[in-house]
């Protein structure tokens, strides 16, 4: 019998009132890892009055204080970061360089929140008037809580929880039921910390989890990862409810090729950024334009590395990529393949049918290549969230960087090229968040913002360094006076 994942409310490992679990799944040989709780709302009121309840004294610990309750989990996180990063791989199925990258990430970010008592400084003006000084100052928000992915177990709380917590508020993190087991590791090393009771606080579920989540009028703000639709879900519902959100939608994210770029290193670096994770990573690269005569020059050298990447279990040695999240996932993106022949596409390389001998069982497709991929078609707009790479030539880059500026997504934007002056035209005028120059995935520091435009993110303030800050915090402006004659009584 699989193990039965608990929560953890209230300083405590408690079962969910729920009778309903669900399979975790490995998604390299299909084999059930644990059982995870769909919770029930109950479970979230538990949480989100504990939290509140502990949120009175966390906020009147001093900052230096909270901190170093971060120091000691980033000391535990580094003890255990390859433990962690397996348990990545086993649940996600990403290879295993990519996990420790990820745990590497989330790292990251709990160091640049240990500085949160110089990053959450207010300011002060003497003497806006005779005798008066105005000030502002940061505040916690209250209870915060994260709604999480499975592509990133590991790292995306963290572009969120260490600066929550380090400025004051507390915290509820809904893991993906998709891939629960990391965080439960992690709030185990959490526990190990010493927070009081009901500062962290982990509830598993789907979503009706997640709408409590969104309703309870003891939360005040949500930050959540996701799909668009989902996305665009939660930014509604959690306003319309009053409580501040940042959410993360999906992404098509284009990378453009132009006649003067390193044929070696871009290649390299665009099989990287395309089948990475297989695909599932919001910054990865899917519509790769090629720009007059790099056409001719990078097709057949893509098609050729996609050919050569080794497919199997992420653990297991040499391998480059690793199966997709589920058996859904997989037919829905050899579907939208089948769609892009039905519009006229022409598949170069054929990552369909896949069979990984030993893993007969796992959901795997190979690297993917389509050829001929229209402008407005399915391909092109679609966010397929797969090992798919399609390939469309253009003929100028004014227009690549019109067609880059018509997707409704805005993630990301990449060139490669060796001319300062396209290179800046495309920093410029591309409408997306994140963009990379001879860089395949762009994605920011722990002390740089998690930027993300149109309908890849619902908000004003992303995740991660001094935006992560302004998000938790609310400032207060102070007018203040001291009469001449008041003070003389001292």
């Amino acid at each position: 019998m699989a193990e039965k994942l608990l929560n953890y409310i209230d300083g405590k490992w408690v079962e969910s009132i729920t009778s309903h679990f669900q399979e975790v799944i490995n998604p390299a040989t299909a084999e059930v890892l644990a059982l995870v709780p769909m919770s029930l709302p109950e479970d979230v009121d538990k949480a989100a009055k504990a939290a509140a309840r502990a949120q009175l004294e966390w906020r009147e610990m001093p900052a230096i204080q909270r901190v170093q309750y971060l120091f000691k989990l980033k000391a535990l996180l580094e003890q255990e970061h390859d433990a962690l990063s397996r348990s990545i791989t086993i649940e996600n199925g990403k290879v295993l360089d990519d996990a420790r990258g990820e745990m590497t990430r989330a790292i990251e970010n709990v160091a640049t929140a240990c500085g949160i008592p110089t990053m959450m400084m207010g300011t002060f003006s003497e003497n806006i008037a005779h005798g008066v000084d105005e000030y502002m100052i940061r505040q916690p928000v209250g209870v915060v809580a994260t709604i999480a992915p499975f592509n990133f177990p590991g790292m995306i709380p963290f572009w969120y929880m260490p600066y929550a917590l380090a400025t004051g508020n507390t915290v509820i993190i809904k893991p993906s039921e998709r891939t629960p087991i990391t965080m439960q590791r992690v709030f185990h090393l959490m526990e190990q910390c010493g927070f009081p009771a009901g500062v962290i606080n982990l509830v598993n579920g789907g979503p009706e989890v997640v709408n409590a989540i969104l309703d309870h009028p003891a939360i005040q703000a949500i930050t959540f990862v996701g799909s668009t639709p989902t996305a665009r879900h939660v930014y509604s519902r959690a306003s319309q409810n009053g409580k501040r959100v940042q959410a993360q939608g999906g992404a098509k994210n284009p990378l453009i090729l132009l006649p003067d770029a390193e044929p070696e290193m871009t290649t390299r670096i665009l099989m990287d950024s395309v089948f990475g994770n297989a695909g599932q990573r919001c910054l990865a690269a899917s519509n790769i334009v090629a720009v007059g005569e790099a056409y001719d020059l990078f097709r057949d050298r893509l098609a050729a590395a996609a050919s050569e990447r080794v497919v199997g279990n992420g653990l297991d040695a040499g391998v480059q990529m690793g199966p997709v999240i589920s058996q859904q996932s997989l037919d829905r993106i050899e579907g939208l393949i089948q769609t892009g022949e039905t519009e006229g596409a022409k598949v170069l390389v054929d990552g369909r049918d896949t069979v990984i001998k030993g893993y007969e069982n796992g959901y795997f497709i190979r690297p993917t290549v389509v050829d001929n991929v229209l402008p407005d078609s399915t391909l092109a707009r679609t966010e397929i969230f797969g090992p798919v790479l399609c390939l469309m030539h253009l003929n100028t880059l004014d227009e690549a960087i019109a067609f880059v500026n018509s997707n409704q997504y805005g993630n990301q934007a990449c060139v490669f090229t060796s001319s300062g002056l396209a290179a800046r035209r495309v920093r410029h005028e591309a409408k997306a968040g994140n963009i990379g120059i001879n860089i395949g995935v762009a994605a920011p520091m722990a002390f740089f913002p998690f930027s993300g435009w149109n309908d890849s993110f619902f908000g004003t303030l992303h995740g991660q360094g001094a935006h992560a800050v302004e998000f938790f915090t609310q400032t207060k402006v102070v007018v203040e006076r001291w009469l001449q004659e008041w003070s003389r009584q001292f």
